[in-house]
């Protein structure tokens, strides 16, 4: 699929409005180290995007970082309209792994400060969710993690984001993102295929901009909603 196409003007197909939201209590710190230590049975609901091609994958990890406030919240990053794949996207923090890191784990976290400017010690690390394959070849591990702001960072966090790779750095809640009547399904039409995807558009109180949350971030949080209310 081409990253050009704009995913706002694909085919809306509806909502999930018959599914129910993430309750509240499941979302506190306490419940999602518990769900993290003794994991459910579940199932992705996308693993690999259908449009998968590419003949050597490269391997990535992306940190799924969770705000502790009192509603908590999801931070992500809107990445520069430069960059050779995901140009523009709303994304995790992350990016592929190099050949010294130990781990996705670590990759999540260097990324993370490479990106953002989060140090690893802030990041309380609850687990790893399954592997999700991009259509543009990267086989990405998400790691999730909390993270506590401290006394001074009421509004928003003290972060760095690299202007090189990340325009804005911004949270949504948590809340939000795990109720599936908003998760939108829309889809493209190649060649005939129907190419489906999930969307997440998410209205900001503070700044009065949509961000439209779509493809490979939208996926991995329609995964975490399944494993959470699973």
């Amino acid at each position: 699929m081409s990253l050009t196409i704009d995913p706002r003007v694909a085919a809306l197909l509806g909502h999930d409005h018959h599914l129910p939201a993430v309750p509240p209590e499941r979302l506190t710190r306490q419940a999602l180290a518990e769900r993290f230590a003794s994991p459910p049975q579940w199932q992705p609901d996308i693993e690999v995007e259908r449009w998968y091609q590419a003949p050597n994958p490269v391997a990535a990890a992306v940190l799924v970082p969770l705000v502790m406030r009192p509603d908590p919240t999801v931070l992500l990053t809107l990445r520069t309209s430069h960059l050779k794949t995901h140009a523009g996207q709303i994304s995790f923090p992350g990016g592929r792994s190099e050949a010294s890191d130990p781990d996705a784990v670590f990759t999540a976290l260097r990324e993370a400060q490479e990106e953002v400017g989060l140090a690893p010690e802030r990041v309380e690390v609850l687990g790893r969710m399954p592997t999700y394959t991009t259509g543009t070849g990267f086989v990405v591990t998400p790691v999730v993690g909390l993270i506590t702001p401290d006394e001074v960072e009421h509004e928003r966090l003290s972060l760095q984001p690299d202007p090189s790779e990340v325009a804005e750095a911004f949270e949504v809640p948590l809340r939000f993102l795990m109720s599936p009547q908003y998760h939108q399904r829309r889809a493209f039409d190649l060649s005939g295929v129907p190419l489906e995807f999930f969307s997440m558009p998410w209205a900001s109180p503070h700044n009065e901009r949509e961000y439209f949350i779509w493809g490979a971030t939208a996926a991995m949080l329609r995964n975490l909603y399944r494993f959470l209310s699973a």
